[in-house]
């Protein structure tokens, strides 16, 4: 267990943990639901090959595929990683630190849970993972056209920083200074 926050306003209790071998048919079909939904509001960021299930076992071999868990049934998959990202060494923009830095790539809700106010919550369980582990940058990107998730970023708190090239892509880059809690 990485994370709880119980008593919320739908007295719901969150949970973010690693993702077990278990988990992996559900992470999948999470993500092939998010990229079925970016293809519902017109854009493509995430290929038809990629993520896939074995992007979803990578990531929970190496640890850091984790699941939003609400009443015990997973909602969300992200990946957080500590291991950089090479695609950020290059930004048009600047990072606002040069401090070692998480990534957070793949989130995705499951259709139940979308549009509900979760994704507070999520990064708040991710952020308090991340500075227990010495932490203080989170750094992530979006498609230009993925308006829904620049939106979550900025509401909680990201900020953009300028252009990355991922996969080919062109991406908006942002990050968020973490603070103790």
């Amino acid at each position: 267990m990485d994370g709880r926050k119980s008593g919320t306003e739908n007295e719901m209790e969150m949970v973010l943990e690693k993702a077990g071998p278990g988990d992996a048919q559900a992470c999948a079909d999470i993500l092939n639901a998010g990229r079925l939904f970016q293809r519902e509001q017109g854009f493509v960021q995430w290929a038809d090959n990629y993520p896939n299930m074995d992007s979803v076992r990578e990531d929970i071999a190496s640890e850091k595929g984790f699941v939003l868990k609400v009443d015990g049934k997973i909602a969300a998959y992200l990946y957080i990683g500590f291991d950089g990202e090479s695609a950020y060494d290059v930004i048009r923009g600047a990072w606002r630190t040069k401090e070692p830095y998480a990534v957070i790539h793949r989130v995705a809700f499951d259709r139940e849970y979308r549009g509900l106010g979760l994704s507070k919550a999520m990064f708040e369980l991710a952020e308090k993972y991340i500075l227990a582990r010495g932490i203080r940058e989170v750094r992530m990107d979006t498609h230009h056209e993925n308006k829904r998730m620049q939106h979550v970023l900025e509401k909680n708190g990201f900020v953009l920083c300028g252009e990355v090239t991922l996969r080919g892509e062109p991406r908006l880059a942002y990050d968020k200074i973490l603070t103790c809690v």
